[in-house]
């Protein structure tokens, strides 16, 4: 999936810090779905699809992808995620880490690892994926004009840890 209006310049690094992530894309995308700032990032419903399948669906990126995504319940009426995706599941590998404000004083979001398995749980293959899943703590707070996107939207960050860093990537960047 390529978009063909959008040209990057030369040396373009796209990495933003966890601060970044959620005050210039996640809240925008979800207050105004039609920013261009949040256009460089492909919109898809990461759960239909096997993480091998992603990078051919994202506007950049060789090792890390980046896609907003619809958050699926389990349960119509309950709160628990639904993370099944085309031939496995994506299993929590920790608890939600908070993303502070660079002044420390206030917790704008959080973030989850989350790790690709193979099959269907509890006897998946646990392979090379992972991903962090950021998502707001009150999106409800947000001034969201008629048309927009559920609150339920989550920044999704994919990792082949065989292709690049081993291990899980911290996105804090100095």
């Amino acid at each position: 999936m390529n978009m063909p209006s959008l040209i990057f310049p030369p040396g373009f690094r796209f990495h933003p810090t966890d601060e970044e992530l959620i005050n210039h894309y996640l809240k925008k995308k979800i207050s105004s779905p039609l920013n261009p700032e949040t256009s460089i990032i492909a919109n898809i419903n990461i759960y239909k699809f096997n993480p091998w399948e992603l990078p051919d669906k994202a506007f950049f990126g060789e090792s890390e992808w980046f896609f907003f995504s619809p958050r699926d319940r389990k349960y119509p009426n309950g709160a628990r995620p639904n993370r099944t995706a085309a031939s496995g599941y994506w299993k929590a590998t920790g608890t939600d880490k908070p993303i502070l404000a660079s002044s420390g004083s206030q917790c704008l979001g959080v973030k989850k690892a989350l790790v690709f398995y193979k099959g269907r749980a509890p006897k998946g293959i646990k392979t090379n994926w992972m991903m962090l899943e950021y998502r707001l703590l009150n999106p409800h707070q947000l001034h969201k004009p008629r048309g927009s996107m559920r609150v339920s939207l989550v920044w999704c960050f994919f990792k082949n840890t065989k292709l690049g860093l081993l291990g899980l990537i911290q996105v804090n960047r100095p």
